[in-house]
């Protein structure tokens, strides 16, 4: 008997020896069954201390509008169907998408295989609460995606390389500041919570991940004139660290303009705080 999921376009169909995880395979491990593909960054999360922490973490609570983006294997598709009534998750990987269907009732969770970094997370309503193992090789545009529908969630928990988690996170004049930090600062209040082995994968990754949580500001956000000026100024501030902003942005400004924004025309980006770049991309706009 066919069975179909919702690609978040059309209606995908489905035989039942294509949608069975083990049809014409020998009794193994989700993992062992399941070949990685690189393509798509595919490091799945196996240890159930880490699960047990990114959990508890959320602390999902049975009403709450969770979407999970590359559920993969299930590892924390389990448990948040133990605390949540419905959960939609997103997932590109044809073949995992399949598993999914075949194991988790529709009624229960809702399943949309697709690519995250052009899936419209507005269309899923509001107080969104966003749960993931983000792919390393599209983390930073699916950050990028995911603020522009801001108003749609309430929070963000998700695991990403360590040292895109500390970039996130990181304050002025120090090495990992840059152009990821002062946008998505300008968003969200964001929290550095735990750091998770390579071990803890399958395949283990070379690198170790971080989780971080993201809370959008809200009122607290502060207001930019110009979105595509600021977004402008920021990537050029950062595009070449050791320039000063005087080089750095003589495009849009001069020596004058900067020291009327409150900005020293001899400064480095890194030196800028989040409200120096809102303050000058405003009087510039």
């Amino acid at each position: 008997m066919a069975r179909s999921f919702s690609t978040g376009f059309r209606p995908l169909s489905l035989t039942a020896a294509e949608a069975s995880p083990t049809a014409g395979k020998i009794n193994l491990s989700p993992v062992q069954r399941h070949v990685a593909r690189k393509r798509f960054s595919q490091n799945f999360l196996v240890d159930p201390h880490y699960i047990e922490r990114i959990i508890a973490a959320v602390d999902p609570q049975r009403d709450d509008n969770i979407v999970e983006i590359g559920p993969g294997l299930g590892a924390l598709t389990r448990p948040l169907l133990d605390r949540v009534s419905r959960l939609t998750v997103i997932e590109i990987d044809r073949d995992l998408a399949a598993r999914i269907v075949d194991e988790f009732p529709p009624d229960r969770l809702v399943l949309h295989n697709a690519d995250a970094l052009s899936f419209d997370f507005a269309a899923l309503g509001s107080e969104l609460r966003v749960i993931g193992n983000l792919p390393y090789n599209i983390s930073t545009p699916l950050l990028f995606h995911l603020s522009r529908c801001e108003a749609s969630l309430r929070d963000l928990t998700v695991m990403l390389q360590r040292e895109v988690v500390q970039r996130m996170a990181a304050a002025p004049a120090t090495p990992q500041y840059g152009r990821l930090t002062v946008m998505l600062q300008t968003r969200f209040h964001i929290e550095r919570l735990f750091t998770v082995p390579a071990g803890a994968f399958r395949p283990a990754p070379k690198v170790e991940s971080a989780v971080a949580r993201l809370a959008p500001l809200g009122a607290a956000r502060p207001r930019v004139l110009d979105e595509a000026l600021f977004a402008a100024i920021v990537a050029a501030a950062f595009g070449q660290r050791r320039k000063t902003l005087r080089n750095a942005l003589q495009h849009w400004a001069a020596p004058r303009d900067l020291e009327q924004a409150g900005v020293a025309p001899g400064a480095r980006g890194e030196t800028l705080a989040v409200g120096d770049f809102v303050r000058l991309a405003n009087a510039l706009a």
